[in-house]
């Protein structure tokens, strides 16, 4: 399970250095993706793996199921991360979550997500209120 935020920075080839203590989940790769939100997901290959079959099974005649395939697949690459932890983030999901220098890289439970800093901060800023008001609406007896 991913948990937390840490702030790591694209370097000059546009790779982030993955938190050390995420780093064995990926070993055996890692899939960026399009993230909802204008973010980026980052899954372990075999979560996204799963992610692939669960979607499979939406039937072909589901156009909601089509859309959301094509958004989620096509903009979607994978790697294995090099020794250092780095992986490379594509210019498609680059300029998609409007990703520059500093980043927010969080802990989602399953998967990660990938932010421009910036636009973190604004949509925690937004959001905390929210989060205040409806936590017991989406997880019924929590709190």
């Amino acid at each position: 399970m991913f948990l937390g935020t840490f702030s790591p920075r694209l370097d000059d080839k546009n790779r982030l250095i993955l938190p050390a203590k995420w780093r064995p989940s990926f070993e055996s790769g890692i899939v960026l993706t399009r993230g909802q939100e204008r973010c980026v997901f980052a899954f372990a290959r075999s979560a996204f793996e799963s992610l692939v079959d669960e979607l499979a099974g939406a039937p072909l005649t589901n156009k909601d199921a089509r859309d959301y395939s094509r958004m989620l697949l096509a903009g979607a690459q994978d790697e294995v991360p090099d020794k250092q932890g780095r992986i490379t983030v594509a210019p498609l999901l680059r300029e998609y979550a409007g990703l520059t220098r500093d980043l927010a890289v969080l802990g989602v439970g399953r998967r990660l997500e990938i932010w421009d800093a910036a636009t973190w901060q604004q949509l925690q800023e937004q959001g905390e209120q929210a989060f205040s008001e409806r936590s017991t609406e989406i997880v019924p007896g929590v709190l």
